[in-house]
């Protein structure tokens, strides 16, 4: 049986695609391999026979099997038979014929390869019909400006539809995108209404535990302490005055100090050895008619003067060691402690997503005749003895007495410089103090306070503060003597002038910078005059 059945005449396979296959060599080759390469094919649909044509190949393919055989028998035994020359010469004939064959049948591969790729290109055409019957949205036109809102996708004209679809395609409707440039004002406006507005219930719950708070402490001080004439403590602030900037502002627990009339007098600060404007010396008089000891603030005297250093620490002991803090949480309802790392008088004060920080601030209200308000407040160096001076009340007064004038956005401008700088870390050093006195400034000499002027007087706000920082000089506005950047380092001027010199060219900027936590950087905004000691008194809701 010959192992090459089915291959043809000479091991040929001429009507079957597929990857080139390799006839083994014939013993009469001497072990020469011929290898033939068949082009590959595209299937193609084939035209049924009929019998007569059936028929006719097939009797065909017998002869050429038989045919095939004799071949090979031939060649497997030419050379028992005819020898070695005879089987060279029987093998360059055979391999004339196999190219005579290859020829033949190459040429007839081309033709069926023709029409194959003319079905081919039939199909793909057929194809494209199909695509390019698809629908597809016409493009949108750009917007003449910016600032224009870009325009829905327009429908696409109806197209013809694809076999099997159900309904005609339509191209999905998306709604109207929101404008693509925000002015300064409405993005001012904006940072207003995310980052400063504070529920009304949680500030009522703060003003109640503020209040509840200044009535224990008051019990307290009169059992601890019932020789020293303390005053009924006021809790105050932005919180209560309607000028919170955020929820970092601060709520002030004054406690006032009743002081004999005629028996204290107040001395400058810049007549005493400490030079420092800011400040107030309480000097004991009439000692000769009234000897030492006479009254209860007696006991903290140095140097026959009022020592605000020795009240402070007195009442620092009072508040960490003997108020019991636990029973006063469970009548209240919350959690409250002190914070015996500040040098500060402070109460910590939490209730569920509400943390509040309090002041407690000894004060002398009304001293020397007048409406002073002096503050016992740990100062450093030869100014520890004397008594700050608060010009909050006077400022806030005032405020409101302009908006009140002309319907005016002060209040608000204030608002918005303090949360502002708060949210920036570098920012920080630029209390309360130093913003509203540049906005009493702008408040007194300009005359449109309108809500569409804002964004005009913040800048201006801005070119007020860049130059205050070139002069290194920002004037109390109640106290021309003061100079409230008189306490910054070159170093903290730099860094303050560059921050607000690049948010004056790009105000968007400034109002996306660093949002700092509530109780660490925003903490400069709450401050008494240059002094920074709002970075405890924090109001965080959470």
């Amino acid at each position: 049986m010959c192992p090459w059945r089915g291959y043809g005449l000479l091991g040929l396979r001429r009507s079957v695609p597929g990857p080139p296959r390799s006839i083994p060599s014939w013993p009469g080759l001497r072990g020469r391999a011929v290898q033939l390469r068949l082009p590959l094919r595209v299937l193609k649909p084939r035209r049924r026979l009929t019998m007569a044509e059936f028929s006719q190949k097939r009797g065909k393919r017998h002869d050429d099997a038989v045919l095939g055989s004799a071949v090979d028998f031939l060649l497997a035994n030419a050379r028992l038979v005819l020898g070695v020359g005879a089987a060279a010469v029987l093998g360059i004939a055979t391999l004339a014929v196999k190219r005579l064959i290859d020829k033949a049948t190459s040429l007839r591969d081309e033709e069926d390869d023709t029409k194959g790729n003319t079905m081919c290109l039939e199909d793909g055409w057929r194809e494209l019909s199909l695509l390019k019957a698809t629908p597809r949205p016409q493009p949108r036109p750009l917007p003449a400006a910016l600032s224009q809102p870009v325009s829905t996708l327009a429908p696409s004209p109806a197209a013809p539809e694809a076999p099997g679809d159900n309904g005609p395609w339509m191209p999905p409707q998306c709604s109207s995108p929101a404008p693509l440039c925000l002015t300064f004002q409405e993005k001012l406006l904006a940072f207003e209404r995310e980052h400063l507005a504070i529920p009304t219930v949680d500030v009522a719950v703060a003003q109640r535990l503020a209040c509840d708070i200044s009535l224990e402490l008051q019990a307290f001080l009169r059992n601890k302490f019932p020789e020293l004439p303390f005053g009924a403590p006021e809790p105050g602030g932005p919180l209560f005055a309607g000028l919170q900037a955020s929820a970092a502002d601060p709520v002030r627990l004054l406690v006032p100090l009743r002081l004999e009339p005629g028996l204290w007098g107040l001395v400058p600060g810049a007549d005493t050895v400490a030079r420092d404007a800011r400040c107030w010396a309480v000097r004991r008089t009439q000692l000769e008619f009234q000897p030492r000891g006479s009254s209860p603030w007696d006991h903290f005297l140095v140097g026959g003067y009022l020592c605000a250093q020795l009240l402070l620490e007195l009442l620092h002991k009072a508040l960490a060691t003997s108020v019991n803090w636990p029973a006063i949480s469970s009548l209240l309802g919350c959690l409250v402690r002190p914070n015996v790392i500040s040098e500060e008088l402070l109460l910590e004060v939490r209730q569920e997503h509400l943390n509040l920080t309090v002041a407690v601030l000894p004060a002398m209200v009304g001293a020397g005749n007048n409406d002073r308000v002096l503050l016992a407040w740990p100062l450093k160096g030869l100014a520890g003895n004397l008594w700050l001076q608060d010009f909050y009340q006077a400022e806030s007064t005032r405020l409101r007495a302009l908006d009140d004038q002309d319907a005016g956005s002060r209040q608000r401008l204030l608002r918005l410089l303090c949360g502002v700088c708060c949210r920036h870390p570098a920012l920080g050093r630029l209390g309360r103090d130093h913003l509203t006195q540049v906005v009493l400034c702008l408040g007194e000499e300009e005359v449109d306070w309108a809500e569409a002027a804002l964004a005009s007087r913040f800048l201006q706000a801005l070119e007020e503060l860049i130059d205050g920082l070139e002069r290194a000089s920002l004037l109390c506005h109640f106290n021309p003597s003061v100079n409230l950047f008189g306490n910054l380092h070159e170093e903290e001027i730099d860094s303050i002038g560059y921050v607000l010199y690049s948010g004056l060219q790009a105000p968007g900027w400034l109002l996306r910078g660093g949002v700092a936590s509530m109780g660490s950087d925003a903490g400069a905004l709450c401050a008494p005059p240059s002094q920074g000691f709002g970075e405890h008194f924090t109001l965080t809701f959470s």
